[in-house]
């Protein structure tokens, strides 16, 4: 507790120095983006792809670290850090909006809302899980989605956005009343990429991924599957700013969720996951864009509410090399790779081949071809073949996906061939970055602590200390 005191008085102090006090405050939140994904990103690009822009957010003039360790363990989960990161509380895993006594909690969003702010809350996964919740939810546990969803259509935010509403039936399979709900508060709710071309003339507005290109509520597709006509996060940023500069031009807050960096990395899947990292990255910079219009009045921040999956670039395949650029020659996520192989068993006009599986394996992850591997390696490979097409073996599951052991040898030859490691198919008690550009960015030169920010963004904004 003295810990946390004297980190937020170091802050305080700061902010007595500084006269900023910005009207337009991005929030960027990369879920599971510890330094391992930031670093697999960078040198992807500067080693894969020098001729491309550098990453906007390395190149920002502030670059420190938090801690992210919650109220019940040292390694947090999404709620409880989303918690901290949105309200200045530590709470325990699992409770959203809530301190550790189960006592409601104000977040930024919330504060800066009722004094008139513009408030946009949007993510690659549902609109109704950890990280964005915490920005106006309060629940004792986070798998209240009826609840979250009600308090989402409540909240008079101006734009909401993320996969689908997860309380919109029952535990029954039953329809609940919540699109009713936003309907009747008001809100215009449109779907997928056609959907963000009709949100002019709307002063709140939800924004849904496509049910025609979402594989399921928890996310909008990954970056790495290139799927046509899904809704992605660039495209999401850009339309969140340009509702708020038109509902509320004077002064606005978006939060912006990378979450599908952390289902990559809960899948142990390094190369979605860097992909995922530049795609949040993409999306900073279209608010970097409106801060060289505004660097007066922008402040950007960005950080992580945890790290997943412990990822290093390095490993014991490779040792001191990496060999990124095999990114490039894998064309389809883990997740969607294992619901390929499932889909192949479920086929009842034909048993899948292996020398189909083999070229299967050629054209999207450039095995053999670009990515070698040894008499022993295919051996293996065709064994864990036969034993999926036989049905041996269970499943492995993560938090948000199960896959077929054939999917995780796949990938682990893969990452063993790039150069990834990791440690945990969960999340670390690493710490994580944090970035900061534009007016009072300075105050976040010093931080350690993940509760630490949103009372300094309170402060610089209003004057007012968050409680």
């Amino acid at each position: 507790m003295k810990r946390l005191f004297l980190s937020a008085l170091a802050a305080i102090s700061l902010l007595s120095a500084s006269a900023a006090s910005p009207k337009y405050i991005f929030y960027f939140i990369g879920d599971g983006m510890g330094m391992g994904p930031v670093m697999s990103a960078l040198n992807y690009k500067r080693l894969v792809h020098p001729e491309q822009q550098p990453m906007v957010m390395t190149s920002f003039p502030v670059a420190s670290f938090c801690q992210t360790w919650s109220a019940s363990t040292p390694v947090t989960d999404s709620a409880a850090a989303g918690t901290a990161l949105s309200t200045g509380h530590k709470t325990k895993n699992g409770m959203l909006g809530m301190d550790a006594d189960t006592v409601s909690v104000t977040s930024v969003a919330r504060y800066l809302k009722d004094e008139g702010w513009g408030v946009g809350v949007l993510t690659t996964v549902a609109p109704d899980d950890a990280t964005p919740g915490a920005f106006y939810a309060h629940v004792p546990a986070r798998s209240q989605f009826y609840d979250i969803d009600i308090q989402a259509a409540n909240s008079g935010y101006d734009f909401l956005a993320g996969a689908a509403w997860r309380g919109t039936t029952d535990k029954q399979g039953n329809p609940t009343d919540v699109m009713e709900v936003f309907e009747s508060n008001g809100y215009k709710t449109v779907y997928g990429t056609d959907g963000l071309k009709t949100i002019n003339g709307y002063d709140k507005v939800v924004v849904l991924g496509d049910p025609r290109y979402n594989a399921n509520n928890n996310d909008l597709s990954y970056t790495i599957d290139s799927i046509v006509g899904a809704i992605a996060l660039p495209d999401l940023t850009q339309a969140a700013l340009e509702h708020l500069v038109r509902v509320s031009p004077d002064r606005f807050f978006m939060m912006v969720e990378g979450g599908n960096i952390d289902h990559a990395l809960h899948a142990n899947d390094g190369g979605a996951a860097t992909k995922e990292v530049l795609n949040f990255d993409q999306a900073i910079a279209v608010a970097y864009n409106f801060y060289l219009q505004h660097p007066d009045e922008t402040l950007i921040v960005i950080t992580a509410d945890h790290d997943t999956g412990g990822l290093t670039v390095g490993n014991g395949a490779t040792k001191y090399a990496a060999n990124l650029h095999y990114i490039d020659h894998q064309k389809i996520s883990k997740e969607r790779f294992s619901d390929y192989c499932k889909a192949l068993l479920n086929d009842n006009t034909s048993a899948p081949s292996w020398p189909e599986m083999e070229k299967y394996l050629s054209d999207n992850f450039g095995f053999w071809r670009i990515v070698p591997l040894t008499d022993g390696q295919t051996t293996r490979l065709h064994d864990e073949f036969d034993n999926m097409v036989n049905k041996i073996g269970s499943d492995e599951k993560t938090l948000y996906a199960s896959f077929n052991q054939f999917a995780v040898t796949v990938f682990s030859m893969f990452n063993d061939a790039a150069g990834y490691g990791f440690t945990t198919t969960s999340h670390t008690g690493n710490p994580v970055p944090v970035f900061a550009v534009g007016d009072g960015a300075e105050n976040f030169s010093s931080l350690n602590n993940n509760v630490d920010i949103p009372g300094v963004l309170l402060k610089l904004a209003t004057g007012k200390t968050l409680k």
